[in-house]
This record gives C-alpha cells, structure tokens and sequence, in this order.
C-alpha cells in the first residue's frame, strides 16, 4: 500500500504540472518510477522501459482532464490541434518504428542544445517578429510529425516542443497550453501503444503489466492527477503570463540539465 500511495502523491504533483504548463508530466514521473520499480525489486532492465510506458499511459488521462479544464477556458485552438494532429500520430509511430535502427546519442545532445535555446529565449522575454503566423496546413504537419518524432525518440511529453513552437507564431502563452495540453492526447496515446506492443511477450515484467505499462501505478497516478489537473489549468489562467514563461523556462532548463547529465554519465 505504500507504493500506491507514493504513485498516487506522484501522480498529484504531475497533474498540477499538466494542467499549469501543458505538459503531460513525464519529466517528473519517469524518474520516480524508474527509482520506485528499482526498489520494488522489478527486473532492473527494464525499469525505464516500465517507467516510459506507465507515464504515457498516465498522460493519456491526464491530458483529458487537462484538456477539458483548458476548454472551458477558451484556451484551446481546436483548429490548430485538428490541423497538427495527423502529423503528429504520424511522427510518434514513425519514431517508434525507426528508433531501433537510429543512435539516440547525436539526437539527444542536439535536444539538450534546443531546450536551453527555447528556454533562455521565454526567460529573457525574446519576441518573434510581429507579422509571424501560424503555417499553413503542410508546415503544420511538418511541424507535427517533427513534435511526435522527436517526443517518441527522447522520451518525454510533447508539451516542451509544441508550446515553444506556438509561442514562437506569436500564439498568446495560455492558449499555446491550453493547445498543447490538447497535442499531448494524441502523443500519449500512439506512445502507450506502442509500448505495450513493444512489450508483449516479454520475460520478467511484474504482475498486472500489459507489455511496458504497469496498470497498478498507471491507475493510481492517474487518480491522482486527474484531480489536479484542472487546479493547475485553472492556475494557468490567474497567474501573470510572466510567471508562466518563467516556470517554463526553468521547466526546461530542469529537462536539459537531466538529458545532459544522462548524456555525460550514460
């Protein structure tokens, strides 16, 4: 019972953080998980196969819920979510398929670079220029594929490339979360697939997994976020926009200095 306790107190923090900045909250719950599956003795290589594939499993239902709150806002461009979408499934299953044949290292180093370009970018208050627009349907989904590619190879939740990419069109900061709180439903859920595809058959997980997603810790963080996801969406909406870049960026400075020490000590 402690464990399900301690997913679901995870699962509490993520939600907020889904709700708040538009992310799913991989960048927090991956590394508990991978720490608490280690402590409960599961087969040591496949944790973070287990992790990755719980969380996303989670951001499935934390985005609803996110997504839900954010619509009654007015905060999501459903325009821009139906035109981005079909890139996006296609990037995530694409990425899924060719990162068997790809070295993630190069990838990876040229992420961390990006995320603390964007993230210097919102923290020094950078402004694109005024008559830049959203792009019409082909750079959507170049756009997209590009978002679900690189989320599905580096492991974390489309938010942290899809709100940078709107504000970088000169969206307003609340409805680049709101949006992507949106684009992170179709992400999770390719990715949740095709873990549990990937897993199938394999020796040595835990009871009550189905391939690499672990049910009992899915649905215990998935409890806990889905009552804190609209707290947090609802923040987003009182909160001065400065405080939100602010939060964002460090959000990202966060995920870079973690792919970057992962990358030193890999």
């Amino acid at each position: 019972m402690e464990w399900i306790a301690l997913y679901f107190t995870l699962g509490l923090a993520a939600g907020f953080m889904a709700g708040l900045l538009g992310v799913g909250g991989g960048l927090l719950m991956v590394p508990v998980l991978t720490w608490a599956f280690l402590e409960q003795g599961f087969a040591a290589a496949y944790n973070i196969h287990l992790a990755l594939g719980t969380s996303l499993g989670v951001i499935v239902i934390t985005s609803i819920s996110s997504l839900k709150a954010h619509h009654a806002h007015g905060a999501v461009d459903w325009q821009v979510v139906r035109r981005i979408t079909p890139g996006i499934v296609a990037g995530t299953l694409a990425g899924a398929w060719l990162a068997a044949y790809f070295s993630d290292r190069g990838l990876k180093v040229f992420f961390t670079c990006f995320l603390f370009y964007v993230a210097t970018q919102m923290l020094l208050g950078f402004r694109p220029k005024a008559s830049r627009g959203l792009p019409g349907l082909p750079g959507m989904s170049v756009a997209g594929g590009v978002i679900g590619m690189v989320s599905s190879w580096v492991g974390i939740g489309g938010g942290t490339l899809t709100v940078p990419f709107l504000t970088w069109c000169n969206a307003r900061m609340r409805a680049a979360i709101g949006t992507s709180a949106a684009v992170g439903l179709p992400i999770a859920i390719s990715g949740a697939v095709g873990y549990m595809l990937s897993g199938r058959g394999i020796a040595g997980l835990p009871e009550w997994s189905l391939g690499f997603v672990y049910l009992p810790a899915l649905a215990a963080i998935a409890a806990g976020s889905w009552l804190t996801a609209p707290f947090g969406a609802r923040k987003t909406h009182t909160w001065p926009v400065a405080r939100l870049k602010r939060i964002f960026a460090g959000l990202l400075y966060l995920l870079g200095v973690r792919m970057a020490y992962g990358l030193l000590h890999g």
